[in-house]
């Protein structure tokens, strides 16, 4: 099993960080898995992705406080929608790649709002 939660947590990772380079892509529901999966297969990638200089500091402050700041919320989202926006009026050219890019962004941004908990952080 824990080859199993090895391989998942690693698809995984690779999904998030597609998302940080794919507009509309969620990033942070894919690392929080990987994070899930890691601690239950591996205790070394666990250490080795929470130790990470961009990656582990947002997990452990996500499983410190059980979710993300509304302002940690907005930036990631409006960040997000910045790149949507950018890749539609730049990048792609083609009406049903921008409805699918538009529609992940949307998804994204419901997942980011509604599914992953948001906690006071007295800002």
């Amino acid at each position: 099993m824990k080859i199993l939660y090895i391989v998942l947590g690693t698809i995984s990772l690779c999904i998030g960080i597609f998302g940080i380079l794919i507009p509309g892509l969620p990033t942070t529901p894919f690392l929080l898995l990987t994070a899930g999966l890691y601690v239950k297969s591996s205790d070394r990638l666990y250490k080795r992705l929470t130790d990470h200089k961009y990656l582990g500091e947002f997990i452990l402050k996500f499983n410190r406080n059980g979710g993300m700041t509304k302002k940690d919320k907005r930036y990631a989202i409006s960040l997000m929608w910045i790149m949507i926006i950018l890749s539609c009026l730049l990048f792609v050219n083609y009406g049903a790649i921008q409805l699918i890019v538009v529609l992940a962004g949307i998804t994204g941004t419901l997942i980011m709002g509604f599914v992953i908990p948001t906690y006071n952080d007295n800002e």
